[in-house]
């Protein structure tokens, strides 16, 4: 008897139609909605982008030494021209900004080196975490080597808002780790310490943090010791990005079947060898967007240390439009900025989504 297979009612057949007329048919005119969306998204299309385009390029202005002279009409994009060294560097003594791209030319390097298989990936990544720092900061404040020593008080712009973002980001990761366990520890003072540090911090926004450092920090310190106050604002940041990361991390940990913990324990590990071994890796990489989100969100929230007198990327151009030789240049300064922090949040989402392809293992369900 010969047995007829069919297949399954709740899976609709495969298409196959091939071509840019079936992906258009398919995925824009598939039914009336679809087609009334799509020509309305068009028409939305057509009345917002040909005058940006006309604003931004056609009748821009791309050189000039004040305002007055942009009498195109359109952007005046010779406003960033002129300050974008300050937008880049802020205060920086621009004989010397070669450090900073040297630094970031390093990192690059390294970064970029994982690539290469024989490389031994854990003796780099002790490098990048603990080797590099020295020596970035060394050729960021200078004063060792004929350096000149630039203050930190001079440091701004794109290069202090990437610098806070960054320690930010590396530093709150294993404090955030470290509390999310703290949390779900079954010791009693571990799990009360975390627990209210965690909850105090999400209760309060990030500029009462930072005045908090800003201003609280140097009266626990001993007599003659004091740190300055970019130190202040990075010990703020990372602080309050931990706590959030905690509850991030501490999802992912609650995600785990109670069964990876029982294997861990037949196996005779210890808690941290457990942990680090067995349950923070598929907790992590169960949460990945949620730790990209903070990432993302905590690179945002630095444009907050303007509140406490540093100026950092949108600090800067604030200043700058307060010049009275810009003065109107206002939507062009933002212009730029969004852009510029679209490029960075943009291709750490991107970054996510491909670490999340790399590491799918394919346990989902069909």
């Amino acid at each position: 008897m010969a047995i007829e297979f069919k297949p399954s009612p709740s899976l609709p057949p495969p298409s196959t139609a091939v071509g840019p007329v079936a992906w258009l048919r398919q995925n824009l005119f598939s039914s009336p909605l679809n087609v009334f969306l799509t020509l309305f998204s068009i028409y939305i299309i057509y009345l917002i982008v040909p005058p940006i385009i006309e604003w931004g390029i056609i009748n821009a202005t791309w050189e000039g030494a004040s305002k007055a002279e942009c009498t195109a009409g359109g952007a005046c994009w010779a406003f960033i021209n002129v300050y974008f060294e300050q937008f880049m560097y802020g205060l920086y003594p621009s004989e010397e900004t070669w450090r900073i791209n040297l630094a970031v030319i390093l990192i690059v390097l390294l970064v970029g080196m994982f690539a290469i298989k024989a490389i031994n990936k854990l003796f780099l990544s002790l490098t990048i975490l603990l080797i590099y720092p020295v020596v970035a900061y060394f050729l960021f404040a200078g004063g060792v080597f004929g350096l000149e020593v630039v203050e930190t008080s001079r440091w701004g712009g794109l290069f202090l808002t990437v610098l806070l973002g960054v320690v930010g980001i590396v530093a709150s990761f294993p404090l955030g780790a470290l509390l999310a366990l703290g949390r779900r520890s079954n010791m009693p003072v571990a799990k009360s310490v975390s627990l209210v540090f965690i909850e105090t911090i999400r209760a309060v926004p990030l500029i009462t943090i930072l005045f908090m450092a800003s201003v609280m920090i140097p009266l626990f310190l001993p007599e003659g010791l004091n740190f300055n106050k970019l130190l202040r604002v990075l010990i703020g940041i990372t602080l309050f990005s931990s706590a959030y990361m905690a509850e991030v991390i501490r999802g992912g940990l609650q995600a785990i079947p109670k069964g990876q913990y029982e294997a861990a324990d037949a196996m005779g590990l210890t808690y941290w060898q457990s942990m680090v071994l067995v349950i923070l890796p598929q907790a992590l990489k169960l949460v990945i967007p949620g730790i990209v989100n903070s990432f993302i969100s905590l690179f945002k929230d630095t444009t907050l240390v303007y509140i406490v007198g540093m100026f950092d990327f949108l600090g800067r151009i604030q200043a700058a439009n307060h010049d009275t030789n810009w003065l109107g240049t206002t939507v062009e300064g933002y212009a730029f900025a969004a852009f510029v922090y679209w490029i960075f949040c943009f291709g750490m989402s991107r970054y996510s989504m491909a670490l999340e392809r790399k590491l799918d293992t394919g346990h989902k369900r069909n």
